[in-house]
C-alpha cells in the first residue's frame, strides 16, 4: 500500500495530467482548434479528470476519494467519446486518437484504483481550523 502525502504523488493523477496535455495539443491545430464547441468540451472533460482526483484526495476519506475516482473515470469516458467525434470529423489522425484513448484508460488506470478501493493511505485530515488561525497555520494544516 502506498502512502501519498499530496495528490501530485498519485500515479493516476500524473497519468490524467498527461491526458490533459495530449488533448490540449491535439485540439490546438487546424479545424479542431476552430470547432470551439468540441474543442472546449473535450478540454473541460480532460481537465476534469485530474481535478476530480485532486479534489477527492483532499477530502481525506477513502469513501469520498473512491467516489471522485469514479467521477474522474466518467470524465475520461467523455473524452473518449469526444475523440470519436474528432476522428470522424478528420480533426485528428487515427494515431492521435489511439494514443489519447489508450492514455485515458491506461495511464489513468482507473480499473485498478476503483476495484481495490483507493489503495492509498490518505494522510490524517488537518485539524479543524478556528477563526483565530493565521494564514500560515491554515496553509501548514493543508500541506
Amino acid at each position: 500500500m502506498t502512502t501519498a502525502k499530496r495528490f501530485e504523488d498519485l500515479e493516476v493523477w500524473q497519468g490524467a495530467r498527461d491526458v490533459v496535455s495530449a488533448v490540449y495539443k491535439a485540439s490546438s491545430n487546424g479545424a479542431f482548434a476552430r470547432d470551439y464547441a468540441l474543442r472546449d468540451q473535450i478540454r473541460r472533460a480532460a481537465t476534469s479528470i485530474p481535478s476530480n482526483i485532486a479534489e477527492g484526495f483532499s477530502r481525506h476519506s477513502n469513501k469520498e476519494f473512491i467516489q471522485f475516482l469514479f467521477i474522474s473515470k466518467g470524465s475520461a469516458a467523455e473524452v473518449q467519446s469526444q475523440l470519436y467525434t474528432a476522428l470522424d470529423q478528420d480533426y485528428i489522425s487515427q494515431g492521435e486518437f489511439d494514443s489519447i484513448y489508450l492514455d485515458s484508460t491506461g495511464k489513468c488506470n482507473f480499473g485498478n484504483w476503483s476495484k481495490r478501493g483507493a489503495a492509498v493511505v490518505l494522510p490524517a485530515p488537518p485539524r479543524p481550523v478556528n477563526q483565530r488561525s493565521t494564514d500560515e497555520e491554515i496553509h501548514a494544516a493543508h500541506r
